[in-house]
């Protein structure tokens, strides 16, 4: 995901408590008024469960 910002992406998890699944992430960015193409990303990801941001963010970038 070449236009996502890493910092934006940890702007959306703000707060978010580990460890969590695909939803309460999606739930959570949306909440942080997340734009749109983190959400997708997001919500698109092929893992289901979360231990903490890094794994969330590895996810989102290799996607």
């Amino acid at each position: 995901m070449a236009d996502l910002s890493p910092t934006d992406l940890q702007k959306a998890l703000k707060g978010m408590n580990y460890p969590t699944d695909k939803e309460h992430l999606v739930e959570h960015a949306r909440k942080n008024k997340a734009d749109d193409r983190i959400v997708r990303s997001l919500d698109g990801l092929k893992e289901s469960s979360f231990d903490g941001p890094n794994e969330v963010q590895k996810a989102v970038f290799r996607a």
